[in-house]
């Protein structure tokens, strides 16, 4: 009886030792805590919902290595960074390159794109040759500062898309598509600074 009360007491113990999984949920996906991007640590800084009238398009979450509440904090930043995006119904490419090149022409003047827009061109091409995102596919932008003096690299589903793009500026002008002054929604870029109520 000593036995199975102490076995149970030791029990209780262990559970209330082990680390609670702060896992974060938005529309059914599992966005974890903590994630390894190249090198380096990074958590998770918040997570949101993209969607259109009533049409969930996607989920996604963004990673810092520390946490950061405006976007001046996030886009700053040193260290890796990623954007992970769950395709909550199927997105063609051409869709997702469009978006993402008018998001980031949006957040910049006509000056400040000059310099990016041949990464722009290599990123779109690299996103059209990817047909469509099945519903429930996972697309990782990393920013691995330990590659080749700093770059972005595209995977989806855990599998390397296209080349790696160089510079900090072209990974900064992908995280104002949801961080910049006119972001692809208010209500995303509150949730991602973790400002979402």
């Amino acid at each position: 009886m000593h036995k199975t009360i102490a076995k149970a007491f030791v029990a209780m113990l262990l559970i209330a030792a082990a680390p609670l999984s702060h896992a974060v949920e938005v529309a059914g996906v599992k966005f974890d805590d903590k994630m390894k991007v190249g090198a380096g640590d990074t958590a998770i800084n918040g997570a949101g919902l993209r969607g259109v009238l009533f049409i969930k398009a996607y989920a996604m979450a963004l990673y810092l290595p520390q946490k950061a509440t405006t976007a001046a904090e996030a886009l700053a930043q040193k260290g890796p960074k990623r954007i992970r995006i769950v395709t909550l119904r199927e997105l063609s490419g051409e869709q997702f390159a469009d978006n993402l090149v008018g998001g980031i022409r949006k957040n910049h003047t006509e000056q400040e794109v000059a310099p990016l827009n041949a990464r722009i061109e290599t990123f779109k091409a690299t996103m059209l040759t990817l047909g469509s995102a099945k519903k429930g596919a996972v697309i990782n932008l990393d920013w691995l500062p330990e590659v080749n003096g700093g770059v972005m690299r595209l995977s989806v589903d855990g599998e390397k898309k296209g080349d790696d793009l160089a510079g900090e500026d072209f990974y900064r002008a992908i995280l104002k598509i949801w961080l910049g002054d006119q972001p692809v929604t208010g209500d995303l870029k509150d949730a991602l600074l973790g400002k979402a109520s």
